[in-house]
């Protein structure tokens, strides 16, 4: 059960990396300072070293969130294999749908979800998720916006107009820092969980850090989900928000880095993708003459505030499953693999990738043909 939750877990870090990636590379993509191709490859390598940098935010998941102190472990790898199936069919269904919704939170619902079914209200640590999941959900794309809505300001100001060209050069330096900061915070989170599995089943000690072998495979599959794109979000981000120059983008970076690196100084397991919309909402208040789409960005709003709830009622579902025997599991896993398989072959019917990201969605919707009744052309 261990090595399912292992497997799991990897796959969820996978689908983070490809979910996330639009949180640094959507804009420089947008602005043409990066080719979509190099710009993927760049993130998956920072956010590969990234994850060696820290394990504050690992030891928030694996020693906070989920009670196991005082009379011992609590949550069993089972449970944890629920929350895990409710982070990721949420994490692919927002995928699908263009929405840059927050892995983290989908993680978080998850296993509160399955932890509730399983061992009650009292499993969760209260504290904890107030002041280092909600908290930082509420003031981090507060701040960043703020922070990109100044920055925008100060570069329009300072800056004529034939020099923010250059801005595109900067952009390369800060989305490889966003990149950078989304390893250290990220893949720490799957870390955390497969941390919490190994304490659970009994083959690490309580409190303790995550393993170096786990910091490495976590590393590796955020690395190869963020190289395959996730080109839906990337538009999203890059062109569905607002239209996006070099200087608004160059601000939008740096307030994304300097907002993760904060939070995951402090162990705040702070949704990135949130950060990201936040700058780039706050980019398009501060540039003069911009605007923001605010059916999208309330459509993205929506998905924050409904991610924990949805992925929490999965992860319950899949828990009361699980609890009814070994064959409640072998169902989960079979209907999850089902759902998994469904969604990404209804993602071809409209496939995005890296030759047509930054095209305008109503520029490749293909046309309703027009039928005509019958003996109308003769009738002409």
């Amino acid at each position: 059960m261990v090595a399912l939750v292992v497997a799991l877990a990897l796959f969820f870090d996978f689908t983070n990396g490809f979910h996330d990636t639009a949180n640094a590379m959507a804009t420089p993509i947008a602005t043409g300072a990066l080719k979509p191709k190099v710009a993927v490859a760049i993130a998956a390598v920072l956010n590969l070293v990234g994850a060696f940098l820290s394990t504050t935010v690992a030891n928030t998941i694996s020693g906070g969130l989920i009670n196991n102190e005082g009379s011992g472990v609590q949550i069993t790898p089972t449970l944890i294999f629920a929350g895990l199936i409710g982070a990721v069919l949420w994490n692919l269904v927002t995928w699908v749908l263009g929405l840059p919704s927050s892995s983290s939170h989908a993680l978080f619902g998850g296993l509160i979800g399955a932890a509730i079914v399983g061992m009650g209200f009292d499993s969760i640590n209260l504290t904890v998720l107030l002041s280092k999941v909600v908290l930082p959900a509420v003031l981090a794309p507060l701040t960043a916006g703020l922070v990109a809505f100044l920055a925008t300001r100060i570069a329009y100001t300072v800056t004529k107009k034939r020099q923010r060209e250059g801005f595109r050069y900067g952009q390369v330096f800060t989305s490889s820092l966003v990149s950078l900061a989304h390893g250290t915070n990220d893949a720490q989170k799957t870390m955390g969980v497969i941390t919490l599995a190994l304490i659970a089943g009994g083959f690490q000690a309580v409190g303790s850090s995550p393993e170096f072998w786990v910091i490495v495979v976590c590393a590796i599959a955020i690395a190869l989900g963020t190289y395959t794109g996730g080109w839906r979000i990337i538009r999203t981000l890059g062109r569905g928000i607002t239209e996006i120059e070099p200087g608004q983008g160059f601000a939008a970076e740096a307030a994304t880095t300097a907002t993760i690196l904060a939070s995951t100084h402090l162990g705040f397991a702070l949704s990135t993708t949130q950060v990201a919309s936040g700058s780039v909402i706050g980019t398009g208040i501060g540039r003069k003459g911009a605007s923001v789409r605010w059916r999208t960005a309330g459509r993205i709003a929506l998905g924050w505030l409904i991610t924990i709830p949805a992925s929490a009622v999965v992860g319950a579902i899949a828990a009361f499953s699980a609890g009814l025997g070994p064959w409640g599991i072998v169902a989960d896993a079979v209907v999850a693999t089902a759902i998994i398989v469904g969604i990404f072959i209804y993602s071809r019917r409209d496939s995005v990738h890296s030759h047509n990201v930054n095209v305008e969605p109503t520029q490749f919707v293909r046309p309703k043909k027009r039928k005509q009744k019958r003996g109308a052309e003769g009738a002409a």
